[in-house]
């Protein structure tokens, strides 16, 4: 894309993070989030985590005026649909068996990361809803320029989703499971709140999970080693080639983060017979504690509840963070005080027949979202009023 001037803004795309300064992205991104800092964003750049060839090419759209940075947007050019939580690989199907080609496409996102987090990052000082429209227009602009079939953004916020409905994306729904923070003192406080089978089960499985002599390790800034790196790359690797098919993190990627911003980062390890076996990667932000990665070397039960899920409750508690987001997936949270809400995606797609389709399809799927989350509502493990 060439520069684009508009009322002395110039709009343009970089494939690397690292040639924008840091403190001006960063003065958009704001602090509350941790993904969309320059700090994450490069790490996983640098690391070859988030690169061209495993299919995440980083073209970062940048509205600059005088100042500098006015807005931008964290962008990709993507070859695939892997690593994005929002599934649209039937949409890519469908569109090729009908002669159409789905890829390259444009993704507005944080790789890797199903975290809800602002995606059109505006300088404080400027006008937000004129500057997002800046950046929408500047994305579909980049789409069409370069035939490319789609610009997705995954994990807005609602008002940026809201925005981008109106500049005519189509709007979709997904669901996660949250635990939201009712001003609790304490993790028995929080027990308190749920019906009494759930805080038996709940106290059941914390004790079951540090039987066998294990140790639960909360690290955080300088107390985070190279030691601590390597072990936990080891649990990613293992869940990754089990589960995921391609692990996309880079050991590199870790040492990074620790480093620049390791501070944001709540590593939680579990340790048996002086060997670390399991941990989960959580990173901080200013009113939510977003729970990243997780895996282990030997399977014990609640295991996975205590370093993943109950952990971070404490930690939320013990720091008065607002909530905690757990990642995708997973119906068995909602028995642990993690509860139903919505996550948001938009997209603009250029082929019009096409976009009817999944105009339809969206309506549909909106609606089955709804009641997915009405009807889960109904199995809360807080106590009824």
């Amino acid at each position: 894309m060439g520069d684009v001037e508009s009322s002395a803004i110039t709009v343009k795309v970089v494939g690397d993070i690292r040639r924008l300064p840091a403190q001006q992205w960063n003065a958009c991104a704001g602090t509350a989030n941790p993904f969309v800092q320059h700090e994450f964003l490069a790490a996983l750049e640098e690391s070859g985590s988030a690169a061209g060839d495993t299919g995440w090419a980083p073209y970062h759209l940048v509205a600059e005026d005088a100042q500098g940075i006015s807005a931008c947007a964290p962008m990709y050019v993507k070859s695939h649909s892997q690593g994005e939580f929002v599934f649209d690989h039937g949409w890519a199907q469908a569109f090729e068996r009908a002669g159409g080609q789905y890829y390259p496409k444009l993704l507005i996102a944080v790789p890797f990361t199903p975290a809800t987090g602002p995606r059109l990052l505006v300088r404080p000082d400027l006008a937000r809803d004129a500057m997002e429209d800046v950046l929408i227009s500047g994305a579909i602009e980049v789409a069409q320029k370069h035939n490319l079939s789609s610009v997705n953004v995954n994990f807005p916020t609602e008002p940026e989703w809201q925005r981008l409905g109106a500049a005519g994306f189509l709007q979709r729904t997904g669901e996660q499971f949250h635990w939201q923070n009712d001003g609790y003192e304490s993790f028995e406080g929080f027990l308190n709140a749920l019906s009494s089978r759930k805080r038996k089960a709940i106290k059941r499985e914390r004790s079951g999970a540090i039987e066998n002599g294990i140790e639960i390790e909360c690290l955080s800034g300088s107390d985070l080693r190279e030691e601590h790196w390597d072990a936990f790359f080891d649990f990613y690797m293992d869940t990754g080639e089990r589960k995921w098919g391609r692990p996309y993190l880079t050991r590199p990627f870790y040492s990074l983060v620790g480093e620049t911003m390791g501070d944001r980062v709540l590593l939680v390890m579990a340790k048996r017979d002086g060997r670390y076996i399991a941990g989960a990667l959580n990173f901080v932000g200013e009113d939510t504690l977003y729970g990243r990665y997780w895996g282990c070397l030997e399977d014990h039960p609640f295991l996975h509840f205590e370093v993943c899920y109950y952990q971070a409750i404490e930690y939320a508690i013990q720091h008065r963070l607002g909530r905690v987001e757990a990642g995708a997936q997973g119906q068995h949270k909602l028995s642990r005080g993690y509860l139903p809400i919505h996550t948001y995606s938009a997209h603009w797609i250029a082929n019009p027949s096409f976009r009817r389709a999944v105009d339809n399809y969206l309506d549909q799927e909106r609606a089955a979202v709804d009641e997915e989350i009405a009807a889960l509502d109904a199995y809360s493990p807080f106590k009824k009023i």
